[in-house]
């Protein structure tokens, strides 16, 4: 109420002004509603690339320009990584990919894990006091499971490609046909394994023409492979698994001991199955499902991390909660994960929100919950040697793949007449119940071989999805996979970029053995001190730690591309570990 006449007039002034003003806001205001605050892109300006060799991301990057999109780019990299990688992945081992599918929106994992031949019973594997047998589970014909790569190849280019298969495979035919020069990780590695190697005429005859073995430098040609190659680009599956390469791959392994049979070969299949996915902070997670145990494992400890602000802890509080999560996230592996065709696996328990918040209630703050207090019975409920990359392209199709043989140059028999390479990967089957393999993972009846069945994985392609941000990472590495991509994806989580994540120094616990295993670099001494006050067992390398026994080495070979859609920019990032990997943007015609 105006108390007086003056006072009623100003009122009534201003009341005339605001609405004036308001008159004059309004158009402004409707137009500034229509345009956001924040303008992300749509489609990404081109196409990324990253990979373990350069020749790999060429190829790929070759295919893109070509027209290509990113399913027909994943073939040509995944081929020429099986040329120039055979000491981390080939047409004789699998691998398991995720895939992106832009025009539907879907995305798909494609489970090209190799399975378990019907021979391959777990008593084929114990010597004769009855105990695991690593020399049958590890090397010759006996550790090689039927191959699943060449399969996925065909699959995922006449599903989601658009180019002629025989084009996408054209630079891997092109270099193993004229070869490339060989590298110092893959001269070393057949030093490593050489004994092994030449036990067998179709590899020595590859890796030590004329009795001379290859060295850096060398050009190493691959013209049988090659062959292989063009077999498999004009005929497809069955210029693989049936005709001259089906019988040839058949009689290698049984000249040398072993029991395959063309049935069982012509009968592999690819799988397809949905992600798992999850949401951390304003990430949502997709990644791989059974038979991959990554997938389970990130969604466990992610979740379990998920209330806790890690960016601005003191260090070894957060290495200490970190490693908790590991340690129960490995604890479950062990017991209830393996193909999910032959065994239930309790997926939506393990991956759910209240299942991580009571493994968080387990955790002290302050010590470390030694592995042998974690139940030993279950409950009534990937190293060098394998290899990754990641593609984004201008339509906004992705792929995350990893691929291996699994150890150091599979089983090292490579079948004459063929160039191929077979995998040793039966030794990721829980042969002996409780017995660790070749990573120091163990398991029970969830991962026991029977015919046709995949082995359990540790293999973990993803994909990360914040309201402006597009992410996928992966990595070689055995048991430590899953670690490196839960650091990949903290890592994103606190803003570091492409580059900075591959770079990232790396630590590791895997429930048994009760120890951190850790990087040059990755835990400082001060943190290493505390952390072992609070009751953790530390092996860092002996000038990170005084008396430390320690692995002076360093792991994976973390590949990783990322959109900025807020910036509209595409990054690549290749781990720095690797001297010969490439990450590569390719712009847009």
């Amino acid at each position: 109420m105006c108390t007086s006449l003056n006072a009623c007039r100003k009122v009534r002034l201003g009341l005339r002004l605001a609405t004036a003003a308001m008159a004059l806001l309004l158009p402004i205001l409707a137009s500034a509603a229509t345009v956001p605050t924040r303008t992300l892109a749509a489609h990404p300006p081109g196409a990324a690339i990253a990979s373990a060799h350069a020749a790999a991301t060429d190829a790929g990057a070759q295919i893109i320009r070509e027209g290509g999109n990113a399913f027909d780019a994943a073939v040509a990299v995944s081929a020429v990584l099986s040329v120039v990688e055979p000491i981390s992945s080939g047409l004789g081992g699998g691998g398991l990919w995720l895939l992106h599918d832009a025009k539907s929106g879907r995305d798909i994992f494609v489970d090209g894990r190799e399975t378990s031949p019907a021979s391959a019973t777990p008593d084929r594997f114990l010597d004769r006091n009855g105990k695991l047998d690593p020399e049958r589970s590890q090397n010759g014909p006996w550790s090689a499971g039927i191959p699943g790569l060449p399969a996925l190849l065909v699959h995922v280019a006449q599903k989601y490609g658009r180019l002629p298969l025989k084009q996408s495979l054209a630079p891997a035919i092109r270099i193993a046909r004229e070869g490339f020069p060989v590298y110092a990780r893959m001269a070393r590695g057949y030093q490593q394994k050489r004994a092994v190697m030449d036990r067998y005429p179709g590899t020595r005859a590859l890796f030590s023409p004329n009795g001379k073995p290859i060295a850096e430098g060398d050009l190493f040609r691959q013209p049988q492979l090659a062959s292989t190659l063009e077999l498999l680009a004009e005929q497809g599956f069955d210029g693989f698994y049936r005709g001259r390469v089906g019988r040839q791959l058949v009689a290698a392994v049984n000249a040398e001991g072993g029991q395959w049979t063309q049935a069982e070969l012509a009968g592999y299949s690819v799988k397809e199955r949905e992600p798992i996915q999850f949401r951390y902070h304003d990430w949502n997670i997709l990644t791989a499902p059974p038979v991959s145990s990554g997938g389970i494992a990130l969604a466990q400890m992610l979740q379990i991390l998920e209330p806790y602000d890690l960016k601005a802890m003191p260090e070894a509080r957060r290495v200490h909660l970190v490693v908790e999560s590991m340690r129960r996230a490995y604890r479950d592996r062990t017991f209830y994960l393996g193909d999910p065709d032959f065994v239930q696996v309790p997926q939506a328990l393990l991956t759910s929100p209240a299942y991580a918040a009571g493994l968080r209630a387990s955790i002290n703050p302050d010590t470390a919950t030694p592995s042998n207090l974690l139940s030993g019975q279950p409950t009534p409920l990937e190293d060098d040697e394998t290899t990754h990359f990641s593609i984004i392209d201008a339509e906004g199709n992705r792929v995350g793949a990893t691929q291996t043989v699994n150890l150091l140059y599979g089983s090292g028999l490579v079948a004459p007449g063929t160039g191929v390479l077979l995998n040793d990967e039966m030794d990721d089957f829980a042969l002996k119940p409780g017995t660790p393999n070749a990573f120091g993972v163990m398991g029970y009846a969830a991962n026991a071989p029977k015919p046709g069945k995949r082995m359990l994985s540790s293999m973990t392609p993803t994909f990360m999805e914040s309201p402006d941000k597009v992410v996928v990472l992966g990595t070689p590495g055995g048991s430590r996979i899953i670690t490196m991509v839960l650091l990949g994806i903290l890592g994103y989580d606190q803003g570091l970029d492409a580059q900075q994540v591959a770079a990232l120094p790396r630590y590791h616990h895997q429930w048994l053995p009760d120890v951190i295993d850790a990087e040059p670099g990755a835990i400082s001494a001060d943190a290493a001190a505390q952390l072992r006050a609070m009751g953790h067992t530390l092996e860092l390398p002996p000038d990170e730690a005084a008396g430390g026994r320690g692995s002076s080495y360093v792991w994976g070979n973390l590949q990783t591309v990322e959109w900025d859609r807020r910036r509209n920019v595409l990054l690549g990032g290749s781990d720095p570990r690797n001297p010969v990997g490439k990450a590569e943007v390719v712009a847009s015609p």
